[in-house]
């Protein structure tokens, strides 16, 4: 069966997904669940692309017998899909948290109240899904026999990954802990300077390029040149969208805003680069 019939059922579990929670979450004016409903997204795309053979033989074909061992699957799909789990648990349950001890989410503030615009975030998310977990994706739809051994290539991809998400859970948690200290009257700093936020305005974001830098290197191995090339889409849309569109610009313009006139904040700016640590300050 070709690669692209293949992505199909998980093409179709992630858009079924959102649909569903937009069914639910639209009527309501609800988007507490956003984020986690993003996290899920990846989950479920993930076990599909990993399980759907075996579903469909088993429930759509007739055939008895039980689903595959995880320990069936190539280490490459395995380390891979662990990866994805990991990542998506972590920052959807966090950004969750974050938006339900908010009170909601602040960019949906006027979405949320057009049922349209509403629902077609919940679809844009879909594609978010689907985009940036390709590479995992056309990995785990290949039969196990055909992917190579895991070679220094692949570890250090895997090891990549590792040292993003060490960096971007790092940078969330030096957030939180000096936000935590400021709601307590521990300092009066208007902004974080500390940490990782001393060498990058936005340090979860660079944490969550390298994430994704680090899944597509690690699957590129298992795929052919067309699919590399394809799949870097991957890491590429992170990137864009985080740098161009829904990351750093409304932070850095919430911030101009908001600090504009005070000194420091115009010191922090000339001084630690907007996004790499050793890229550039605007």
């Amino acid at each position: 069966m070709p690669v692209l019939s293949r992505l199909i059922p998980v093409a179709a579990s992630a858009y079924a997904l959102q649909t569903l929670l937009a069914l639910i979450f639209v009527p309501q004016q609800n988007e507490k669940y956003y984020d986690l409903g993003g996290a899920a997204g990846f989950l479920s795309t993930t076990f599909v692309s990993l399980y759907y053979p075996a579903l469909k033989s088993k429930f759509l074909d007739g055939r008895a017998g039980p689903l595959p061992s995880v320990w069936s699957f190539a280490p490459r799909q395995l380390l891979l899909s662990v990866a994805i789990g990991i990542w998506s648990a972590r920052l959807g349950t966090f950004l969750a948290a974050r938006a339900i001890k908010a009170g909601g989410d602040s960019r949906f503030d006027e979405v949320k109240k057009d049922p349209k615009r509403f629902t077609f975030f919940w679809m844009a998310q879909a594609t978010w899904v689907l985009l940036v977990g390709l590479p995992v994706y056309m990995v785990n739809v290949l039969p196990p026999h055909v992917h190579p051994a895991l070679t220094i290539r692949d570890y250090a991809a895997f090891g990549l990954f590792a040292s993003s998400f060490i960096f971007e859970v790092l940078a969330d948690r030096q957030k939180t802990v000096w936000k935590r200290a400021k709601d307590a009257k521990q300092h009066d700093e208007k902004f974080i300077t500390r940490g990782l936020w001393s060498i990058s305005r936005h340090p979860n974001y660079v944490g969550e390029v390298g994430i994704w830098t680090g899944i597509w290197a690690l699957a590129s191995a298992s795929l052919p040149v067309g699919s590399v090339v394809a799949t870097a889409a991957s890491p590429l849309f992170t990137w864009f969208l985080l740098r161009k569109v829904s990351g750093v610009p409304p932070l850095e313009k919430a911030g101009d805003k908001k600090f504009g006139g005070d000194p420091k904040w115009q010191e922090y700016k000339r001084n630690v680069p907007v996004f790499w640590p050793w890229g550039s300050k605007n």
